[in-house]
């Protein structure tokens, strides 16, 4: 049995994370934003599905873009095995409608907000010396496509965030892992954020043609019963992690559709493996065993 702690979970993998991984005998540290508030129903779910099955969830408040928030929410968890990284949400259209305020935020959320939690647990993993963090990244963090500017800027930068935590976390017993989503039916686009100054949106016709059949391919792949769009998907990747001893964890692990970047990381993986042992460093690629 794992503590396991999740960001995000009133909605997409972090709901179905929680309930599935609790299903498996692991105490599951729910948390998100206003649990009292806008997301009280999913918390309830959380907590009557965990009543009713005898399984152990705990709900707990946790904005991952507030250090108050995140101080006050591990103030209330003893211990954490595993931390999935998992709250976060998509800024979509051109770079030039949106605010600087505005990319700020999406970069506090998606890279900042997870630095924020993993902090606020490392100690206590550096203590027991193990532990096991769950990054969940995107294909859209490997690769650009126009109207996504903002939103690969996060993912990116998670890229490289986690690469060098792995590699300073793993001399400690600490094992940092890369989860890359494709597209999955998680309310993604309902859930975007759109640059403010739609005149200069409406300036990037292109952008907005490629931006709306993109948005509609995708969705029509929610309907095929053959895509791997069902986000449980990733969930099963997660136990898998999970369950997979330390050392044996592959750094970079895509998930559903790729759009090509599986083969971007399989040619990028002996380089940075190269990259390592030029730096003297190779033994620090994942905690040993």
């Amino acid at each position: 049995m794992k503590k396991i702690l999740i960001t995000g979970c009133s909605s997409g993998f972090g709901f179905d994370a929680a309930k599935y991984l609790a299903e498996k005998g692991h105490h599951i540290y729910a948390t998100m934003r206003n649990v009292k508030g806008s997301n009280s129903e999913k918390a309830k779910e959380l907590e009557s599905f965990a009543k009713d099955n005898g399984y152990s969830i705990e709900v707990i408040e946790l904005d991952v873009v507030s250090d108050e928030s995140v101080k006050n929410a591990i103030n209330h968890i003893d211990e954490v095995d595993v931390l999935i990284n998992n709250a976060g949400r998509g800024f979509g259209g051109p770079l030039e409608a949106f605010t600087s305020k505005q990319i700020l935020d999406q970069l506090d959320l998606n890279i900042v907000g997870t630095a924020r939690v993993a902090n606020a647990v490392l100690p206590k993993m550096r203590a027991k010396k193990s532990g096991l963090i769950i990054q969940v990244s995107s294909t859209a963090g490997r690769g650009a496509f126009p109207g996504f500017g903002v939103y690969h800027a996060s993912k990116w930068g998670l890229e490289g965030m986690s690469e060098a935590m792995r590699y300073e976390l793993s001399p400690l017993g600490i094992d940092v892992v890369l989860v890359e989503p494709g597209p999955f039916d998680t309310n993604f686009f309902g859930a975007m954020v759109y640059g403010e100054d739609q005149e200069i949106a409406q300036a990037y016709q292109h952008v907005g043609e490629f931006f709306a059949g993109f948005e509609g391919q995708v969705k029509s792949l929610f309907e095929d019963e053959n895509a791997p769009t069902d986000p449980m998907v990733v969930v099963k990747i997660f136990e898998d992690l999970i369950n997979s001893p330390a050392g044996e964890r592959p750094i970079r692990t895509i998930a559903g559709l790729d759009f090509g970047f599986q083969a971007m990381n399989d040619a990028t993986e002996p380089i940075r493996k190269a990259g390592l042992e030029g730096m003297g460093i190779s033994e620090w690629d994942g905690p040993k065993g």
